[in-house]
């Protein structure tokens, strides 16, 4: 297997963790599914409990909030989800530590990034369109969406394929490798 790096974007409820679990499963019988997010109430770990169940049991899941190159991925098929919350646990500190900065959070970002898609797999990451709304009134607010839409370029300069979900609907927005 040769790497490769396929990111599918867009708004909420979109259709993109689901359009990127059907895509894995016509490459893989069993798919690896890394999920990025910190379990912050009872709410978000019942919808982590759904989203398991849904996957089914020939999925291996892999809680990661930072550090995804420390997973050998070597050979399969995974699927990040999201790269919108993975950055979340760059950009606040969960861990009691001084606050980084937008530049400082962003380069841990990118040079972790490199670090995890070293290696030869397929690698399907989703990501959030926060930026296409309005701008937030809230300057912290500001600062993540600017960060996380450096991240969503940067990731998808380094992919084979973008795919824009629209209602529903993939959207191919760039084929044939990294630009």
């Amino acid at each position: 297997m040769t790497r490769k790096i396929i990111l599918i974007t867009g708004g909420q409820r979109s259709g993109k963790s689901v359009y990127a679990e059907k895509l894995a499963l016509s490459l893989s019988p069993t798919p690896v599914y890394i999920a990025t997010a910190h379990v912050w109430d009872a709410e978000f770990s019942e919808r982590v409990r759904r989203h398991k169940e849904r996957r089914g049991a020939q999925w291996t899941n892999i809680e990661e909030e930072k550090h995804l190159s420390k997973h050998d991925i070597g050979g399969k098929v995974a699927v990040i989800d999201c790269i919108t919350l993975w950055c979340t646990n760059f950009f606040f500190n969960n861990d009691g530590g001084e606050q980084p900065t937008v530049d400082e959070a962003l380069d841990e970002i990118k040079q972790e990034f490199d670090r995890f898609t070293d290696q030869d797999a397929t690698m399907i990451f989703v990501t959030n369109e926060i930026g296409s709304g309005e701008v937030s009134g809230n300057a912290v607010q500001r600062r993540f969406t600017d960060m996380q839409g450096w991240m969503n370029q940067y990731v998808a300069g380094r992919a084979d394929e973008v795919i824009m979900m629209v209602c529903g609907i993939p959207v191919k927005v760039k084929s044939g490798g990294s630009l």
